[in-house]
């Protein structure tokens, strides 16, 4: 029994120990703290990454918001740049009517200025406003100058004449009003 022991001792023996700090080897302070480095920076990657994204994202959302306030706002433009040649025959029809026949054409005038003035109301309820600046200092923002003329009797610079009126859409011009302008003399 003896030599079986001594055998079984004798293998235990040819193996070599390991020893315990062999088997629990740890990363140097150093790797360490290069590995946290490394860590940090990509976590204030990704945390740079996400407020970009964040901030992108509510960027479009603004912008859609705003997209969307604005085809409210002015999503009636072509129609109404559609409409603006048929008030202008209306009126050109109030003005046109010959003088032998203003006695006959009067109670045909009164309707039409009454059709007119429902087209004025209705535009105006949807924000469609009227440019139409006779005897006001030019503004070329919301006025073309087709024509100079000189006329003394008020400043230069004023309109004098308004050959077609202008039209905004919520403070947005959808035609300028087409104008003679009054110059001096020596202009």
């Amino acid at each position: 029994m003896s030599k079986k022991t001594s055998h079984h001792d004798a293998e235990h023996d040819s193996k070599p120990k390991e020893k315990s700090s062999d088997l629990l080897t740890h990363p140097s302070y150093e790797e360490l703290m290069q590995q946290l480095g490394e860590a940090e920076q990509k976590a204030n990657q990704y945390w740079e990454r996400i407020l970009r994204m964040q901030a992108e994202s509510e960027n479009a959302q603004r912008r859609n918001e705003r997209d969307v306030a604005n085809a409210h706002k002015y999503g009636l433009e072509k129609f109404a740049f559609e409409l603006l040649p048929i008030v202008d025959s209306l009126e050109l029809c109030i003005v046109s009517v010959p003088k032998d026949l203003e006695k006959a054409a009067d109670s045909i005038v009164d309707g039409v200025k009454l059709t007119l003035k429902m087209f004025y109301t209705a535009m105006e309820k949807f924000g469609i406003q009227q440019v139409n600046p006779i005897n006001q200092p030019f503004n070329p923002e919301f006025e073309q100058a087709i024509s100079m003329q000189v006329d003394t009797t008020v400043a230069p610079g004023t309109v004098i004449s308004v050959l077609q009126k202008g039209y905004t859409l919520n403070n947005r011009l959808l035609r300028p009003a087409l104008v003679t302008v009054a110059k001096g003399e020596n202009e």
